[in-house]
């Protein structure tokens, strides 16, 4: 099988002003021009769910801002909610918020207007929609879901309650993305039929599988919630649910998702793919982890070609990019190698134009909240569903694969109809498990299905296994309700 050396890999000298204008971007969040109320009867309640990690910046952005006010902490692990409750309290002035352990607490209380949720992802879709159903508008984490059909979910509970819903997308509020997009969709590059996204972020072992006890502060029963009910086979408990699938959905969720979503916008496609394939593994190491920490995903859309990468272990960037997305057009290309900077170039690697600047996720939000229309959102809840389901299908693929020889791989790969070049692709990537010392010849690719899908109906065409994780079985009371029923 070929193999380009690494040294073959590296990109010329042109790509290195796209990195150049990514490392000055000042990457911080613009304060809002909008002048806010000082009125605390203006204030905005806000109930904060899941505030370990991410929930930190729900915490900051809500309690800093003289319109909203955190009144309710929630979180399953007293030790996290005590310790957030006094630090919010700090920064509103001694008013400290409830801490609860159930959610279900403070979605009762009728004085609480809005929502956000930052929990693991298999609870992000009920959070969500019990939010909705009680009556609060909902910001909710990347990805909105644990699996495709409970997006779809929480857009009906949107629609059907009437209520603003943001997803944590928060590129598409950063001004120089949306100058970048407006570039690609006025034709700047001519016409882009090509994306690549990239996650190339560093993931160490997890440590060994075995029989753990949860901490002492935390309701294992309640976090477990929508999931079956399981041991905990993982040392660290906070966090490194993103490698275990009943919980997370790997990088290609976690991180991910946002250049998926970056990619699927600046492609301009509004629905899902008419196929997918996925190849990759677990390399480097053995773990508690089951996720694929390297893996490359392919949505076919005919015309267009959504190629996404994810890889965990040390590798040299693509195009001076690590995490970014790259468009391809038949007059140029542009990188985005973060989330507010990059630049676009000419065939000839001459820059064309360089994007920069940030904005506030939070604020655009709470605009639409007061406004009441949910097209002044910049992440609609139904643009956080279709990306986010775009990395449920690629996980479906590599999930329904099977491991084989590199050399199959790569026929099997050698097959697809793509925009991208795919060899290519394949040979960049077994690069880097060589890199890694992975030998590829004594090392097996999980090598997944090509699936045929039906963007409309959001199903599989004539695939009743790969149907079945369109969903799962959920573990009551914490069930996302069907269709027609939220």
């Amino acid at each position: 099988m070929p193999l380009r050396s690494r040294r073959q890999f590296l990109e010329d000298s042109m790509f290195a002003a796209a990195a150049a204008v990514a490392a000055n971007s000042v990457g911080s969040v613009l304060a809002a021009e909008e002048k806010q109320s000082k009125s605390p009867n203006e204030r905005l309640s806000v109930a904060v769910v899941g505030v370990n990690g991410r929930g930190g910046s729900h915490l900051e952005a809500f309690s800093a801002r003289k319109d909203t006010e955190v009144t309710y902490i929630v979180d399953v692990d007293d030790a996290v909610g005590q310790s957030k409750a006094n630090y919010v309290a700090e920064r509103q002035g001694g008013r400290k918020p409830k801490v609860v352990r159930d959610m279900r607490q403070a979605f009762d209380d009728k004085s609480v207007d809005l929502v956000s949720t930052a929990t693991p992802n298999h609870w992000h879709a009920l959070t969500s929609i019990w939010a909705m159903q009680a009556g609060k508008d909902m910001y909710v984490e990347k990805p909105v879901c644990h699996n495709v059909s409970e997006g779809r979910r929480i857009v009906e509970t949107a629609r059907a309650h009437k209520k603003i819903c943001q997803t944590g997308t928060q590129s598409r509020s950063m001004a120089g993305m949306q100058a970048a997009m407006k570039f690609l969709h006025d034709g700047k590059l001519g016409e882009v039929k090509l994306a690549h996204g990239l996650c190339y972020k560093p993931r160490g072992s997890i440590g060994p599988k075995g029989h753990y006890t949860p901490p002492a502060t935390v309701d294992y029963d309640l976090w477990l919630g929508p999931a079956p009910l399981a041991e905990l086979t993982r040392p660290h408990f906070h966090y490194d649910w993103h490698w275990q699938w009943p919980y997370g959905n790997g990088d290609l969720g976690n991180q991910g998702i946002h250049q998926m979503d970056l990619a699927r916008w600046g492609l301009g496609l509004t629905g899902l793919s008419k196929r997918v394939f996925s190849y990759g593994g677990r390399f480097g190491y053995e773990d508690a982890g089951e996720v694929a920490n390297t893996q490359v995903v392919v949505h076919d859309y005919g015309d267009k070609t959504l190629v996404f990468e994810v890889r965990g272990l040390k590798t040299m960037p693509y195009k001076e990019a690590k995490v970014g997305v790259i468009f391809t057009g038949t007059n140029g290309f542009l990188v985005m190698a973060t989330y507010e900077a990059g630049a676009a170039f000419d065939k000839h690697g001459n820059m064309l134009q360089q994007f920069t600047g940030g904005g506030d996720h939070f604020d655009n939000f709470i605009k639409a909240v007061r406004s009441r229309n949910p097209k002044d959102l910049n992440a609609d809840i139904l643009e956080g569903h279709l990306s986010s389901s775009l990395c449920h299908l690629g996980n479906i693929s590599y999930r329904l694969g099977e491991e084989v020889a590199p050399v199959e791989a790569e026929e099997r790969v050698l097959s697809l109809k793509t925009n991208d070049n795919a060899l290519a692709t394949f040979e960049r990537t077994v690069d880097h498990l060589l890199v890694n010392n992975v030998d590829p010849a004594k090392t097996r690719l999980r090598v997944g299905q090509q699936l045929a899908f039906d963007s409309d109906k959001e199903k599989f065409v004539e695939n009743s296994p790969a149907d079945a994780m369109l969903t799962r079985d959920y573990r009551a009371p914490y069930v996302v309700p069907p269709a027609g029923q939220v």
